[in-house]
């Protein structure tokens, strides 16, 4: 078995193994996986802009022929040089070209396979999974240390540091593509260029704001009892591939500090919630201020309990993760709007 493990996918890309030149590139991630094709085609060729350099083949062009594949591999360069085979497999079924071409010998110093998400037994990666000179490389939704990584290095290339409020606010935001991520980050960086370090201003100035993705806003509605809008923000999440997980995540953490502050204010006469807030929260004032005005500790404390539930059952069942944490949220929202009323 050939299989690359998630986790030591970004070290094959690093030093791809000369020994397996046939590479499939496939995962639900489609902006991880276009990155690491091209990560791949820039590795195995000297000018991706040159025809006799880098051969470019469409799914209908290889299904329809499947030894055109295996002659373009076979191809040796008109110029000398390297040279490399880029395939975008679609949804069509180029098995018969891949089988053709694990057996045969190959002139192309690189073949990569760009595919979308397969199965284990999807016939294109179970044959690059088993070939001894093939490579199959999984791209699959960011983990939240990803997310941390990917922070990190792009702040690293562009001469900026994040303060530490500003990046436990950031990570969150992201989603789990990839290409979407590294967009909002750079869009980040260049809006913070020549300032030398980020704050919470500036990622809500840009990339809450901009990509309507701020998972504050979305917690801050259901608190407000807006589940219309609840439900939008849910979908937009969705379709940028935000784990239900970490919306979860964002939400218990909220509400913890919404709790925290409602004891403060039950326990103590003359609590000033200006002064509780950390810098950064005043674009967020007036939706904790209503929170704060709804919701009890008691109240809170339930609420707290009943998120915590929602997240292992999201744990448990990663099919229907989406609609528990719509659940949880809309049930909030609704509490939410009845004692408003």
């Amino acid at each position: 078995m050939t299989a690359v493990k998630a986790a030591d996918v970004d070290a094959f890309i690093a030093r791809p193994d000369p020994a397996r030149p046939i590479v499939l590139v496939f995962g639900p991630d489609a902006g991880l996986v276009g990155e690491r094709v091209n990560a791949l085609v820039k590795a195995s060729v000297d000018d991706v802009n040159d025809p006799f350099a880098l051969a470019r083949l469409e799914a209908d062009d290889v299904a329809a022929d499947p030894a055109r594949l295996l002659a373009e591999a076979q191809t040796m360069p008109l110029f000398g040089g390297r040279r490399a085979v880029w395939v975008k497999a679609g949804g069509r079924n180029i098995a018969p070209a891949v089988e053709m071409l694990l057996t045969a010998p190959l002139a192309a110093g690189r073949i990569i396979i760009e595919a979308g998400d397969l199965r284990r037994n999807a016939p294109p990666r179970a044959l690059c999974e088993r070939a001894k000179n093939a490579a199959a490389l999984p791209c699959y939704a960011d983990s939240e240390r990803d997310r941390e990584r990917l922070v990190d290095e792009e702040m690293r290339a562009a001469g900026l540091s994040l303060k530490a409020d500003a990046r436990a606010l950031l990570i969150p935001l992201l989603g789990g593509d990839r290409a979407a991520s590294r967009s909002e980050i750079r869009k980040l960086a260049l809006y913070a260029q020549g300032q030398g370090e980020v704050g919470v201003e500036d990622i809500a100035a840009v990339v809450s704001d901009a990509s309507a993705l701020a998972l504050d806003d979305i917690v801050d509605a259901a608190f407000a009892g807006r589940t219309a809008e609840v439900e939008t923000q849910l979908a937009k999440m969705r379709t940028a591939g935000t784990a239900a997980g970490t919306i979860l995540f964002t939400a218990q953490r909220q509400l913890a500090q919404l709790h925290k502050w409602r004891l403060a204010i039950e326990e103590k006469s003359g609590f000033s919630l200006d002064a509780a807030l950390p810098p950064g929260q005043f674009r967020r004032k007036k939706a904790i201020e209503t929170a704060l005005r709804t919701w009890n500790a008691a109240r809170l404390a339930t609420a707290m309990a009943n998120l915590a539930d929602a997240t292992l059952q999201a744990r448990k069942n990663a099919t229907l993760a989406d609609t528990i944490a719509e659940r949880a949220l809309l049930a909030i929202a609704e509490r939410s709007r009845r004692r408003a009323a």
